[in-house]
């Protein structure tokens, strides 16, 4: 990947961020800061679509999700941030990238599909859940990007983001915009404390980066194991095990974590000894996150400070990329 590559990514302010987000694309904006000119974006529109009747809640947790990247190392210094209503100029070129996808192609999006299935939204599904997609090629666009750190499961929406750029480019014979490629994470998913596939603020299965030791234990406590584990000299079944899910993502002792999976699975190792070790391990992981965030949060003026000055910065990008776009389409009055 060239030293030209802008990289583009983003989280809708609906609370504070989980392991989940942090395996799936936090650690890696920490180490791409370092090689690439990267943009985060709090992206506030894309959560109105399903809060639209709550748009207070995507106004206070602002503020929490910056307090989660400055907790987990993303630098104001390497990093730009910004939010996602303060740049015009992507409603924008939104509504000029609606005009080369079609509905059928939208209702097609896997991503967008599954969604509309977890939701349950039926007939009453918006047009503007419908089209977020196109607004998130528009987030990408607007300064150019062209690498997306994000998880598996968003490849269906950069490949949309994709065919609109290639429509785009080839109907006015300009080059205008990159394609757009995913970098994607050792770890793309991370169960939820259910033992579903995804954590999800939504169904309730997450471990938050700012939850205390108590509430840590506590959601792990809970967790789902192996449901014919019943007595603790019973071999345990480690595949579909969350708890071995999560020592296999956070625990560095990789030598001890496959001395329990010998022991889980010949039989006399418990779920409660396994869940209280996976408890230690995740509070150590997440202590210094927690120490830092409670550090920023001593002065939340100044962390809005950064975004709102970061927007600043980016509604210059934008402004000159809709002065091409506009060139493109003939419509450059002034």
């Amino acid at each position: 990947m060239a030293k030209k590559d802008i990289v583009l990514t983003g989280d809708r302010p609906t609370g504070p961020l989980h392991l989940g987000h942090f395996v799936g694309s936090l650690q890696k904006r920490v180490e791409l800061q370092d090689k690439y000119k990267q943009f985060v974006m709090i992206a506030d529109w894309q959560g109105f679509t399903d809060n639209f009747d709550n748009p207070q809640k995507l106004r206070d947790n602002v503020t929490q999700v910056m307090l989660d990247y400055l907790a987990v190392g993303i630098d104001p210094k390497k990093t730009t941030f910004f939010i996602q209503s303060l740049i015009p100029q992507i409603a924008e070129l939104y509504f000029i990238y609606l005009n080369f996808v079609t509905v059928s192609r939208l209702g097609r999006n896997p991503t967008v599909k599954a969604e509309i299935q977890q939701k349950g939204y039926g007939e009453n599904l918006t047009a503007g859940f419908l089209t977020y997609p196109v607004h998130q090629a528009a987030d990408i666009t607007i300064v150019k990007g062209t690498l997306v750190p994000a998880g598996a499961d968003q490849n269906p929406i950069i490949e949309q983001s994709n065919e609109i750029v290639r429509k785009f480019n080839s109907t006015y014979n300009v080059d205008i915009f990159p394609e757009i490629k995913i970098v994607e994470s050792a770890v793309s998913r991370l169960p939820g404390t259910d033992g579903k596939a995804k954590m999800s603020k939504s169904m309730g299965n997450a471990i938050f980066l700012c939850d205390t030791e108590d509430v840590v234990a506590k959601k792990v406590m809970t967790m789902y194991t192996d449901p014919d584990h019943i007595k603790v000299d019973m071999p345990g079944k480690i595949d579909g095990n969350t708890v071995f899910a999560y020592l296999d993502v956070f625990d560095t002792d990789k030598q001890m974590v496959e001395s329990l999976k010998a022991q889980y699975q010949a039989g006399g190792l418990g779920d409660v000894k396994v869940k209280k070790y996976l408890i230690e391990v995740l509070n150590n992981f997440l202590e210094p996150i927690r120490l830092r965030r409670n550090e920023f949060a001593q002065d939340k003026e100044a962390v809005l400070d950064i975004v709102i000055k970061g927007s600043e910065q980016v509604r210059c990008i934008a402004a000159d990329t809709m002065l091409e776009v506009r060139k493109a389409i003939h419509l450059d009055y002034i």
